[in-house]
């Protein structure tokens, strides 16, 4: 065994013993809840649209991040907001966060009944910046260099940004997040569900918690005509291999993947589209600078490896890992 798959299956297996495949209750006050996406090594999709394939053990959010997720970030970083974080549409309509007071004292707060709605309104850079602010450990402060502006990407770079080396929470590549919503998992050429809900066959159009235990149920079309929370689809199969929710539907996802001079990858589909847009074939695209009510995304990040230098992956690496991630409920 190489020293690289030892390490993998050390950390994969700590993971497992302490919470099973999802990682949730870091401490007093868990922020996000994860899974882990397993299977280093695993093939391309051949029958899609060849994508998928990721030779390292990653965790992804099990939820997009939420209105509330986002708020605590915007109260966090956005008291002035140079950067723009907040997006005047999300006060209302299919908004979930308000904001109050003026430049220099902004103040944040989720809508009520929607703080678990996933977050719209982002650009793909406010994403990137979550994933800064996130890897930095979730710090108090003014949009800079030790909050939103470097940590997995160096925001100066403009349009030219990528993660950087080193990076532990990001916005998911496109392999990333097409291998933890289609991949069936168990090995390495276990081959791919055509949807995000261990389905060859679209999910049933219909509210929460779904009644369809063959294809699983989800938000797209006309059912709702709303976002719905995040995770309510609770009929089996609507998660995911590994246990993510709300890969189809709900909202898309922006990904790093760049997908012309000028545009950047969304995947899954939103509440307001058919359900081919949540089909692995379905590869869309958008202006990064595009604030929409039906654009979200959700983050991943990786395990500590070593992380306290003394030779050997143990749990004091794993007590580094989890208190890497702890903060405030959302």
């Amino acid at each position: 065994m190489s020293r690289n798959t030892a390490i993998t299956t050390i950390v994969a297996a700590a993971v497992l013993a302490f919470s099973g495949s999802v990682l949730a209750g870091f401490g007093p006050a868990p922020f996000m809840e994860w899974v882990t996406v397993g299977d280093p090594g695993n093939a391309n999709d051949t029958h899609g649209a060849g994508y998928g394939g990721v030779d390292y053990v990653y965790i992804i959010a099990r939820h997009e991040v939420t209105n509330a997720q986002y708020c605590e970030f915007l109260n966090a970083v956005a008291a002035a907001d140079p950067k723009g974080l907040y997006n005047t549409s999300m006060g209302s309509g299919y908004g979930g966060i308000t904001r109050s007071g003026s430049s220099g004292s902004y103040t944040y707060s989720t809508i009520t009944g929607r703080g678990n709605m996933p977050v719209n309104y982002v650009s793909w850079y406010d994403a990137l910046r979550f994933g800064n602010w996130m890897h930095n450990g979730q710090p108090t402060g003014a949009e800079d260099a030790s909050t939103t502006e470097d940590g997995a990407y160096d925001m100066s770079l403009g349009s030219a940004v990528v993660r950087k080396a080193g990076a532990r929470v990001f916005l998911t590549s496109e392999d990333e997040w097409y291998k933890a919503a289609y991949y069936k998992g168990g090995g390495t050429s276990a081959g791919y569900w055509d949807y995000p809900t261990q389905s060859d066959t679209a999910p049933t159009d219909e509210g929460p918690t779904g009644t369809d235990f063959t294809n699983g149920s989800a938000n797209h079309g006309s059912a709702v005509g709303d976002l719905t929370h995040v995770g309510s689809y609770t009929a089996k199969p609507s998660d995911s291999p590994y246990g993510t929710f709300d890969q189809g539907g709900n909202v898309w996802e922006w990904n790093e993947a760049l997908i012309s001079s000028t545009s950047r990858g969304v995947r899954g589909g939103p509440f307001n589209d058919s359900n081919d847009s949540m089909s692995v074939s379905y590869r869309g695209a958008t202006d990064p600078t595009n604030e929409h009510n039906s654009i979200g995304f959700r983050v991943a990040g990786v395990l500590l490896l070593d992380g306290d230098g003394d030779g050997d992956v143990d749990l004091e690496d794993f007590a580094l890992f989890q208190a890497m991630f702890t903060g405030p409920l959302p």
